[in-house]
């Protein structure tokens, strides 16, 4: 009972803040509408990683093939049928579900490194035959992309001299919508984002439900002792598949999503670097704890967003301070690690995380946590004394 009531109590702080995102997030100059989604769909794809790797141990370096097969599901939607983006994100689930399907199937056979490098196989298959083979339904190297003379048979044509925007029933993802001036800050409350915040807590809701539920136990038992299940006669392959699966969905959904924000689907959303910017953001965050993926994902695509704009001017500005030889000195010695080396940056944080706190940014909460309650404590103590 009370750990219910702690999960319900989870799940309204979660939601209040990522719905308070516009406010919270004004002073770290991360308030405006693209970011924000991009918090919000990544940290979608982050948590249906989670249900995978956090709970089966199973690590999957192919999960950007599902993120593009959502991508492309979409796009096509868009294209062909409607720009509403309702049945564009019900066809990228259903696609990218099926996808995961075969590919789970046959990669889990197989369990531990051999099992990564089949999911990472597979994604790379994918991605050259995204880029080459498939390029009439991928438009290959250009990648797709709405056109005006793409029919969009349930559309009615508003301009026919300018692209349409993608719509949920008639409200534009991009519509500002309320644009107050709140503590000295200029925040934008745009419907796309909060139609990404939306789903991203029905994510994380869903993902505490099977994390709580006896399914989720059953794939922690997987995590802990495969060989001893198999052995009492229990077949964890169905599990395993179903989360799985259920991971690819959460891929695809957060790959519809890209769609729906900037109408274009690439094969480079499958290349196995997006993997591995997956893998970091949930062992970055908390494997294998429900708010930790999405922590991971918030914290790497800031770090993408404000380190990568960073330049040698912006250095020269912030060590202007000292003597000309010593903002020299600072500015080369700090220069490789931000711009377009701002991964070196995420690199060296990573290792700190990994070394220092091995359950992520959750683990590192948790000890700040303990450390206060106990130095409360003692503090108590001593008056009572």
């Amino acid at each position: 009972m009370k750990k219910r009531m702690n999960d319900k109590l989870l799940i309204l702080i979660f939601s209040v803040v990522i719905l308070a995102f516009p406010l919270i997030l004004a002073p770290t100059g991360a308030a405006y509408p693209d970011l924000m989604q991009r918090f919000a769909i990544y940290g979608i794809f982050a948590i249906g990683f989670n249900i995978l790797f956090g709970l089966t141990g199973y690590l999957s370096f192919g999960h950007a093939a599902f993120l593009g097969v959502g991508s492309y599901a979409a796009m096509w939607m868009f294209k062909l049928l409607t720009m509403n983006i309702f049945p564009a994100l019900i066809l990228s689930v259903l696609i990218a579900g099926i996808f995961s399907l075969l590919i789970g199937f046959i990669s889990l056979r197989r369990s531990g490194i051999y099992f990564s490098i089949l999911t990472l196989a597979f994604a790379q298959m994918s991605y050259n035959l995204a880029y080459s083979v498939l390029t009439p339904l991928t438009n290959g190297e250009t990648g797709l992309q709405l056109r005006l003379d793409d029919p969009r048979v349930l559309d009615t044509v508003v301009d026919a001299g300018s692209l349409p925007s993608t719509n949920l029933f008639g409200l534009e993802m991009k519509h500002v919508f309320w644009n107050p001036e709140i503590l000295g800050y200029n925040l934008q409350f745009n419907y796309g984002f909060y139609v990404c915040a939306a789903l991203l807590i029905l994510s994380f809701y869903i993902s505490v439900k099977i994390f709580r539920s006896p399914f989720g136990m059953m794939l922690r038992a997987v995590k802990t002792n495969q060989t001893r299940l198999n052995y009492t006669g229990i077949s964890t392959r169905p599990y395993t598949l179903a989360a799985f699966v259920i991971s690819g969905m959460f891929a695809g959904l957060a790959g519809g999503l890209l769609a729906t924000m900037d109408p274009l689907a690439g094969a480079d959303r499958m290349q196995w670097t997006a993997s591995g910017e997956l893998v970091l953001m949930v062992v970055l965050g908390g494997s294998g704890t429900l708010i930790g993926p999405v922590l991971g994902a918030i914290f790497i695509r800031y770090f993408n967003s404000v380190l990568s704009q960073i330049n040698e001017f912006t250095l020269h500005a912030w060590f202007s301070f000292g003597p000309e030889w010593m903002t020299n000195l600072l500015v080369s010695i700090v220069d490789p690690f931000v711009g377009e080396g701002w991964e070196l940056t995420l690199g060296a944080l990573f290792m700190l995380v990994v070394t220092f706190l091995p359950g992520g940014l959750v683990d590192g909460g948790q000890r700040v946590g303990r450390w206060i309650t106990g130095a409360n404590r003692r503090a108590a103590k001593a008056r009572e004394a």
